[in-house]
């Protein structure tokens, strides 16, 4: 009988996050129980203790905050053939990147009060709070592969993304806004409701689940390259919303993204 094929070795790591994205990954057991046919998961902190040194595909969750994480990132490109950004957090900085709208030393003051000497435990080693940098998404410290945008991230994206990898071929994505989504799904347009949404600007490929479920879309998937970021506050301002609650609606989830395309000017 033939020898077996070496499986392609594939690595999953977190930085700054909630790990929700491993968590979703796991929660998929009919998904998980066939990929692991396919691959060898060397390194899965959230199931596994294993590790290895060098990996074919290296999904990373979180943004990174600190110099040792970006230089713990650097090691793990270093290590990987294909590097892919695993939900917003990666992607874009998500919910985190509302940190860089304020000075590190004010959001420690903000934290912990005038005691700025709180110090955290990594790796056996203390560091100071304040050895926080910016927010930074995945590629704004090293080169990224691929994008899985999501929060967290969406269960056939995924697996689309491991099997066309694996097949030797690039992996798609959609590139329209969520609106799309909406229409193809038959959901009734929260504008129509006296509701506000983000989906007119914000990806898709999410099934729009959100507006699905009775809920609207608040951007976690990231902006359109092509959004029009000025008519949209437009609306929403016709629609009720003053210019400090529309920038609040942004920053939610599109902080860092909204910061590059605008600059830091208010609207």
């Amino acid at each position: 009988m033939k020898n077996r094929l070496p499986r392609p070795r594939i690595a999953f790591f977190d930085m700054a996050g909630c790990e929700g994205c491993q968590l979703a990954i796991l929660d998929c057991e009919d998904i998980f129980l066939d990929l692991v046919d396919l691959v060898e998961i060397v390194q899965f902190r959230e199931a596994m203790s294993e590790t290895a040194p060098r990996y074919d595909i290296a999904f990373v969750e979180g943004s990174i905050h600190r110099e040792i994480d970006a230089d713990r990132l650097r090691d793990i490109r270093a290590r990987s053939h294909r590097l892919v950004a695993l939900g917003g957090c990666a992607c874009h900085g998500n919910v985190q990147a509302r940190a860089n709208d304020w000075a590190p030393a004010e959001n420690l003051q903000r934290v912990h009060g005038a005691d700025t000497a709180h110090r955290v435990q990594t790796d056996g080693r203390y560091w100071p709070l304040w050895a926080h940098t910016r927010v930074r998404a995945l590629h704004e410290v090293v080169e990224v592969d691929y994008l899985l945008r999501g929060c967290p991230v969406d269960r056939d994206e995924f697996l689309h993304l491991v099997k066309r990898l694996l097949a030797g071929s690039r992996p798609t994505f959609p590139a329209q806004p969520v609106c799309v989504e909406c229409r193809r799904h038959g959901n009734e347009c929260v504008f129509l409701h006296g509701e506000t949404c983000l989906g007119q600007i914000t990806r898709g490929g999410c099934g729009a689940v959100c507006i699905g479920g009775g809920y609207r879309c608040d951007g976690c998937r990231g902006l359109l390259p092509d959004a029009n970021l000025a008519s949209h506050r437009q609306l929403l301002r016709e629609r009720g919303l003053d210019a400090e609650a529309v920038d609040q609606r942004y920053r939610l989830f599109l902080s860092g993204e909204i910061t590059d395309r605008e600059g830091t000017d208010e609207q």
